[in-house]
């Protein structure tokens, strides 16, 4: 069977909506064609205008083609865009006609055809290559398909325009990248710009520009930009920029009102142009060369792309829907399902801030030594509560609730803890990070500070062995929260709902909270919350990941010293935890000799150990005999191997582990030169296997420490 090797990444049906009536072929022009040198020095340029047919167009060959040793596959080409195009071409056919039940049965396959054309050109592929520079072309094909439907989202939640150019004498041309972005504030030369990069779609004011045909001409804005064109930064990302989640939109919602004129869609054509990569095409020859009629600078560009201000949009507003489960459904105008939460947002004026005053980021540092002289793109928000501040937040309605500020003892708040205290905490925990929390604002960017993920056990009994102690080492520290967050569980695992099952996971959570908040209250340590529980997509990416380097090992993970005592520990303290006709029961049973005096005597015993464990509890809530449930016991090691080395990517971090197992993935994942392990940074490793490093315990000594700047030559 033939193999399909030239692969059209602009398809040839969408190719001939742009030729003229009763024209099988259009004008084709290569903005960067080939040159020549001849031995004798002697150069000269290739042809670079044509008359073409729409097989001789926008093709490379082998673009989507792998090889598997000597075997040629073209999967990709026939089973992936294959029926792309198929069902593409009716839903872009269905964008051009004015029947909109057609386009309303289409919306969503339009949508995702977009982002697919919007990856599978050349200069798509360049741009994956470029944060993927060391995958070969079945890996690259591979990422392609990883990420689809990226853009779907964001794109259907802007305003929609077709315009027109039925009008005109200048039509619409095609080019060898048709999803086309425009941001008036960045122009082709910016960095943000230069081949392969388009300005990303979610910034405030980026358009995106797609020639439905040569006639017709769809263009997406981001709804705050298009509410309020100069009173947003053009440069800021949307309000819930997020991709790879569900959203309600209105299928009806276009504007296809405005008749383009000659310069109208020659400035559509010129930036179409210079997004391009190498090749465009038109009916006519003269419509290839739009920068003849444009005069205008980049920015003012703006104004042709800008939707009409008087039309009705029918875009925005807040939606309600009613399920079948009698639920309803909310949705804002950005598309969150949960309103914003007022008390987590705040409003710093920059300009009135003096050199010694708190940093508007929240991190508790002087300005001047903060964000001061931090460009924007590598400071965390400014308009929401830092991570920090939720986090004391978090810990001081612990100490008020428990009644700790009153000079309760830590065995009194064991022995009085209620099933309203934790459902109290865990609430909280739950309104500080709601679900659609873009956690990503809010963590430290890599601005070169000497910073650290720990990935470990989260327990208060092994934290403070090596992590808090590392904060002497590293500026800042990154862990994961201890409390599980209420919206991320079934609700049968609910601790607002079943706070009864908590009791000694709530313990050990605050515990540790508590131990480490003066480390907090310096801005040393961040806890951050599991990142999946904002992002699904997130979680499902990181989860096939873990699976894909699980079936390259072999056998079961050995536990270590430490992990195998915690959970013994654990478990001790979980029979301990069962009521006292239970226990007495089972005792009987394992010891029928011992007299009830002698049972009575080991109960006692039990109860002696209970008190005397920090965190077991010992309210009369949490045992109720005949109720349902238990009480729930978890060992989290956190974060895996995969969101460790997504964190450290993020925030610019080294990863500081205390588990041998993890140690051994770090090691395992090692950059390797023909088996041999490559260091980039040999000397600074040496350096540290041989420095002779001390552990501190006690965050509150650490702090202060550092306070007085001690081993501060040694982070920088």
């Amino acid at each position: 069977m033939s193999k399909t090797r030239d692969n059209h990444y602009v398809a040839r049906w969408y190719q001939e909506g742009f030729f003229e009536p009763g024209r099988k072929t259009y004008r084709y022009l290569d903005l960067h064609p080939d040159m020549t040198v001849l031995p004798d020095g002697r150069s000269f340029t290739a042809k670079n205008r044509f008359t073409s047919t729409t097989a001789q167009c926008f093709y490379t060959t082998d673009l989507y083609t792998t090889f598997f040793g000597g075997e040629i596959n073209d999967e990709i080409e026939k089973r992936l865009f294959g029926p792309i195009d198929e069902w593409g071409s009716r839903a872009v056919r269905a964008f051009i006609s004015t029947d909109e039940a057609e386009r309303a049965r289409h919306f969503q396959q339009f949508f995702l055809y977009l982002d697919a054309q919007k990856f599978r050109t050349p200069k798509g592929l360049d741009w994956l290559r470029r944060h993927y520079p060391a995958l070969n072309q079945n890996e690259l094909m591979r990422e392609m398909q990883g990420i689809r439907m990226m853009n779907a989202t964001i794109w259907t939640e802007g305003v929609r325009e077709i315009v027109s150019a039925e009008t005109a004498g200048i039509k619409f041309i095609v080019t060898d990248h048709p999803v086309t972005v425009y941001n008036y504030a960045l122009p082709p030369e910016h960095d943000l710009c230069r081949y392969p990069n388009d300005p990303g779609i979610a910034l405030n004011a980026s358009q995106t520009i797609y020639p439905l045909s040569q006639n017709l001409c769809l263009i997406l804005t981001n709804l705050e930009y298009a509410k309020d064109p100069d009173g947003v930064s053009p440069t800021d990302k949307r309000t819930f920029a997020r991709n790879y989640r569900p959203s309600m939109v209105r299928t009806d919602a276009f504007i296809r009102s405005r008749e383009f004129n000659d310069v109208e869609v020659a400035r559509v054509n010129f930036i179409l142009k210079s997004r391009a990569r190498r090749y465009i095409a038109a009916a006519r020859e003269e419509w290839l060369y739009p920068e003849k009629v444009v005069k205008d600078v980049w920015a003012d560009l703006r104004s042709t792309l800008l939707p009409p201000s008087g039309s009705r949009w029918l875009s925005g507003g807040e939606m309600y829907a009613r399920l079948e489960s009698g639920e309803v459904y909310y949705q804002d105008q950005f598309g969150r399902t949960e309103r914003p939460r007022q008390f987590l947002l705040k409003n710093v004026n920059e300009a009135a801030l003096g050199p010694n005053d708190a940093c508007g980021c929240g991190s508790g540092k002087k300005y001047k030594k903060c964000c001061k002289n931090k460009p924007k793109h590598l400071r965390p928000s400014w308009s929401e509560r830092s991570i920090r501040e939720r986090n004391l937040m978090h810990c001081r309605a612990i100490i008020d609730t428990l009644g700790l500020d009153k000079g309760k003892e830590w065995a009194d708040v064991r022995r009085d803890l209620t099933d309203e205290q934790i459902a109290k905490i865990y609430s909280l925990h739950e309104a500080l990070w709601p679900l659609e929390t873009d956690i990503l604002s809010l963590l430290p960017k890599p601005d070169g500070t000497a910073r650290v993920v720990y990935t470990g056990l989260i327990d208060p009994r092994l934290v403070p062995e090596f992590a808090v102690g590392s904060c002497l080492y590293f500026e800042e520290l990154i862990m994961e929260n201890p409390f599980l967050h209420p919206g991320s569980v079934k609700s049968d695992f609910n601790p607002v709902e079943h706070p009864t099952q908590f009791h000694q996971e709530f313990l050990k959570a605050t515990l540790l909270m508590l131990s480490v908040m003066p480390l907090i209250e310096e801005g040393i340590l961040n806890v951050i919350p599991d990142l999946c529980t904002f992002n699904h997509h997130l979680r499902d990416q990181m989860v096939a990941l873990a699976e894909d380097r699980l079936r390259l090992t072999s056998g079961e993970v050995e536990m270590d010293a430490r992990t195998k005592w915690l959970v013994a520990e654990d478990f001790k303290r979980s029979i301990l935890a069962l009521p006292k006709e239970v226990m007495r029961r089972q005792i009987k049973q394992a010891m029928p000799e011992l007299s009830d005096t002698d049972a009575d005597n080991v109960l006692n015993y039990q109860h002696r150990m209970r008190e005397r464990d920090p965190l077991a509890a010992m309210s009369d809530e949490m045992v109720k005999p005949g109720a349902k449930g238990g009480l729930l016991q978890a060992t989290k090691m956190a974060p895996n191997f995969e969101m460790s080395v997504y964190l450290a990517r993020v925030t610019g971090a080294f990863i500081l582990t205390d588990s041998p197992h993890r140690w051994r993935e770090l090691l395992s994942a090692q950059h390797r030169h023909q088996g041999v392990v490559v260091s980039n940074a040999p000397d600074l490793c040496k350096r540290i296997e041989q420095a002779d490093m001390r552990y501190l315990w006690d965050a509150s000594v650490v702090a202060g420490i550092r306070r007085e700047g001690i081993l501060q030559a040694h982070r920088a």
